[in-house]
């Protein structure tokens, strides 16, 4: 990635695409492969599907603090890219590894601790809950190896090759995949052409799939340090294994507010889907699966986010303003369109995206009156996404941490609990309440980006 040689707008463009089209296509692949673990669980009931979205916010949140130390590193690294400045690049990548292994060990802990009673206390009861706290127990066990592949993977991205974290979450995708599938079901028969043969199974239901996310996080850690060490630029053979505090406090100053924002954040996740869970499992379960058929059409947009960061990290250390202006409304309109784009889609065809994970009537026809609601939102949400990209790309992750805090629980988690506890709505309200939150984040920061404080809360590295 050189930000120099790209000239005009041609040029540009050319570059946004050969840097977003790998983090998109990982983006689709991870998104597949959260299609097949919630379709192979919905294949055991409504209440699987229900424990498994009762305890995906908490996934959300236990990813939050390591990705976004990552986003910090990411960020120093894209600047000194940018600047040529190849020491502190390799500095960096051995502050990052010191920072994925104390980010997970923590993070590990905290979820093997809290399984056995957080899907209580967000509601959960019966079979729902005693799933949801064996899929907890299982991914923390093998969190810290996800928190080596998140971290290094911002890392490696921030260099500009975002084709190798591609390929290695491709990878971890058939693990998972082909684990789930020995994992979740017992020893069946099965047909293939007419030929009829017995296959393999554990049996393990809900545990089976957490088993198969967190084989694949170990297959993915491992690979991304064997990746790292031999990347001719971030490679820390040969280099000082210390730890280099100033260097890993810049890193730190510019990850912690996104952290905190992240956590909290996807605190409120965890309460507003604990109060999804009191209008009972059907709605649980087609709000949680709604969620999951979303995903496929904002992926773009979050590739596209990736990708953005590090252009604007490398844009700011080459120290061109008018360049960085123009990449970052270039990058804004795209996403938007393409959102537009994927959002028809989702408009038009939610049934289709519903029955890929259950066969419920009544699961069904709930999720698609909310898909079509928050289809209309996702140009909107496609420039929120990369106007996020944008500031944490320039280190200005205090102006989002303070945005998302209070748009997420003014907004989403507070006006879902009396519509819901006080006004007694149903999924609908619901969903407004979240679609609300994400217009009202997107004006906030639309505001913010055209008065200019993305650039002048920029942090300044020494």
């Amino acid at each position: 990635m050189d930000i120099s040689k790209a000239t005009g707008k041609k040029a540009m463009i050319a570059l946004i695409a050969s840097l977003a089209w790998p983090t998109i296509l990982e983006q689709f692949l991870q998104t597949i492969v959260v299609y097949a673990d919630t379709a192979m669980v919905g294949m055991l009931g409504k209440e699987a599907s229900a424990a498994v979205g009762l305890i995906t916010p908490v996934t959300w949140l236990t990813n939050a603090p390591a990705f976004s130390l990552g986003i910090g590193v990411m960020a120093f690294i894209a600047r000194k890219n940018g600047a040529k400045d190849f020491k502190d690049v390799k500095t960096a990548a051995v502050q990052g590894i010191y920072l994925a292994f104390m980010v997970g060990a923590v993070i590990s802990a905290f979820m093997m601790i809290a399984s056995p009673f957080l899907p209580y206390w967000m509601g959960g009861e019966g079979v729902v809950a005693k799933g949801a706290s064996a899929y907890l127990l299982i991914t923390g066990a093998g969190f810290i190896f996800r928190s080596f592949d998140m971290v290094i993977g911002c890392m490696i991205r921030g260099t500009g090759d975002t084709r190798t974290p591609m390929i290695v979450n491709l990878l971890m995708n058939i693990v998972n995949i082909v684990g789930n599938f020995f994992f979740i079901y017992p020893t069946r028969m099965i047909s293939v052409l007419g030929v009829s043969f017995k296959v393999f199974g554990c049996g393990y239901g809900v545990a089976g799939a957490a088993l198969g996310t967190s084989v694949s996080a170990v297959f993915g850690g491992v690979v991304m340090m064997i990746v790292l060490w031999r990347n001719k630029i971030l490679s820390p053979h040969g280099e000082s294994k210390r730890i280099n505090g100033n260097i890993m406090y810049q890193c730190i100053r510019v990850g912690l507010p996104l952290a905190f924002q992240r956590i909290v954040v996807f605190t409120g996740y965890v309460v507003f889907t604990s109060e999804v869970a009191a209008l009972g499992t059907v709605l649980l379960a087609a709000h949680s699966i709604a969620i999951t058929a979303e995903e496929m059409v904002y992926i773009p947009g979050f590739g596209m986010q990736e990708a953005g960061s590090a252009l604007i990290g490398n844009a700011m250390g080459y120290g061109d303003e008018k360049k960085m202006d123009k990449l970052s409304r270039m990058l804004i309109i795209i996403t938007a369109l393409i959102m537009t784009v994927t959002g028809a889609l989702l408009f038009a065809f939610p049934a289709q995206l519903m029955s890929i994970f259950t066969k419920d009537a009544e699961v069904i026809k709930n999720g698609i009156v909310v898909l079509r609601m928050v289809a209309v939102s996702e140009p909107i949400y496609g420039a929120l996404i990369m106007m996020e990209g944008i500031f944490n790309g320039v280190g200005n992750t205090k102006t989002t941490f303070l945005v998302g805090v209070c748009t997420m629980w003014i907004v989403r988690v507070f006006m879902a609990y009396i519509c819901i506890h006080v006004w007694h709505l149903g999924l609908v309200a619901v969903w407004s309440c979240m679609i609300a939150e994400n217009v009202t984040k997107a004006s906030i920061l639309g505001i913010l980006y055209l008065r200019g404080v993305w650039k002048k809360g920029a942090v300044k590295y020494s």
